[in-house]
């Protein structure tokens, strides 16, 4: 095992110590934030149908939404561990708070806007909907848009802390959030029945509370990133520009590929609310299937930012195939353990018998092409993206989401009838396309070209 791990995971920049170190906090993270995502989806089903579609509609949107201030949070972390990689201590603790700074202030523009709109939102998107979903989805958008800010900023603190492989804290930090996101949950969820109201409730707490964590970790015990509130108060242009090079590209990536997504959603809205759930609950059980891998995407941002930092890109090429291998193997391990194990999770969301075949039907799908095509679909992307190479990345997912997931989707499941299997047989093509045009830009030099700091 030593031999294996010094074959594929030391190199110059880090060593296998080093990088495992970075990997499993991170993963146990991931595997914490799914499943719990998986618990909540559970208990909000206990509240009927009408609940669940309401939750996964509007999720769909947060998804959409978030998203864009995560992509600006990750090119604070590319950044970082750039700087981190090149060793300029101050450069990192300047470039972490202005990536803090350009996060909130996102967040509180996307927050407000969308809290403004959110009924003309809703009836575009899901205006097909019944309206008990309806009423739900609306009181479900108005309170995650409040929460948008404290998400965000703790995204960006951890974001930053990724960049100098402090992982350890992200993960502490993340179980304090999602431990009492969790907790209140079945208080309010499933002891006191109150539903999308409990649940609001439930997530603007704990994201306050992991708001402010964060920051007080920074402020009084952090050491590394030298984090002081007024290089975070004064915006420092040369920085941002710095940021917004790799972030920018990755917001709009993010907004037209979720985007997408969220089209697809209105899709399965015109198949009705039984084809919500389905979607609903097959999603759920599928990032089970995606923890591994998760984590992976997310690591590799940090070890290959610092070996660009370090202007060592055979140790990149060398960790970047190394992780694509360990996610496949990771995939076919999830699929060998969960699979038997479907009846039992699937009775964890109490879904109408009749929807339970097509729900397993779409996990034997993914079981099936995950382990060939959905790493090189999201982290190789995720491994060009540390390295500079943020344009070609976003403008591929662009037009791969929308030429084949979005059109493709479509047409299999509202013309040709395939229903949500054809939504998802789409998805599953797309990741290939995706993923042998991430492979073909590997081979090169352009990837890593690009000089950033």
């Amino acid at each position: 095992m030593t031999f294996l791990l010094n074959k594929y995971f030391t190199g110059e920049t880090l060593d296998y110590k080093q990088i495992i170190a970075i990997i499993i906090p991170i993963f146990v993270d991931q595997a914490f934030i799914i499943l719990m995502s998986l618990l909540n989806t559970a208990m909000i089903s206990s509240s009927g149908v009408a609940a669940v579609s309401a939750v996964s509609m509007v999720d769909s949107l947060n998804i959409f939404l978030i998203n864009v201030f995560v992509a600006v949070a990750t090119g604070g972390t590319v950044i970082v561990a750039q700087y981190k990689g090149s060793g300029n201590a101050e450069m990192v603790s300047k470039s972490a708070a202005q990536a803090i700074s350009a996060v909130a202030l996102l967040s509180i523009f996307i927050s407000v806007i969308v809290i403004i709109f959110h009924n003309p939102t809703l009836e575009l998107l899901f205006g097909r909907a019944d309206a008990d979903v309806l009423e739900n989805a609306r009181i479900f958008l108005i309170g995650s848009c409040i929460s948008y800010p404290f998400i965000a900023i703790f995204q960006a603190v951890t974001g930053a802390l990724r960049g100098v492989a402090e992982t350890k804290a992200c993960l502490g930090l993340s179980l304090i959030m999602n431990l009492t996101y969790l907790f209140l949950n079945i208080l309010f969820i499933t002891v006191l029945d109150m539903g999308v109201v409990g649940l609001i409730i439930s997530m603007l707490t704990a994201r306050v509370l992991g708001m402010a964590i964060s920051l007080i970790y920074l402020l009084k015990f952090n050491q590394t990133l030298k984090f002081r509130l007024k290089n975070a108060l004064k915006l420092n242009l040369s920085i941002l520009k710095k940021i917004m090079t790799i972030g920018l590209p990755f917001a709009a990536e993010q907004m037209f590929f979720n985007g997408g997504k969220l089209l697809t959603q209105t899709f399965i809205v015109q198949l009705g609310t039984l084809a919500i759930t389905v979607n609903a609950i097959g999603g759920s059980i599928a990032l089970v299937f995606q923890i591994g891998a998760n984590a992976l995407s997310i690591a590799i941002v940090t070890v290959v930012g610092q070996c660009i930092g370090r202007r060592n890109t055979q140790d990149a090429r060398k960790f970047i195939k190394s992780f694509l291998w360990l996610s496949s193997i990771l995939f076919v391990f999830a699929a060998l353990l969960l699979l038997p194990l479907f009846p039992w999770i699937v009775r964890l969301f109490t879904p109408p018998p009749e929807i339970i075949p097509t729900i397993f039907k779409l996990m034997v799908l993914i079981a099936v092409t995950q382990p060939l095509l959905w790493s090189i679909s999201f982290i190789m992307p995720s491994a060009l993206r540390a390295a500079g190479d943020s344009n070609f990345t976003s403008i591929t997912s662009l037009l791969s989401m929308w030429l084949f997931r979005v059109i493709l989707g479509y047409v299999l499941g509202i013309p040709l009838g395939f229903g949500i299997m054809g939504v998802w047989i789409a998805m599953v093509i797309e990741w290939g396309i995706r993923g042998s045009v991430f492979l073909w830009r590997f081979r090169g030099e352009k990837w890593y070209s690009r000089k950033l700091i």
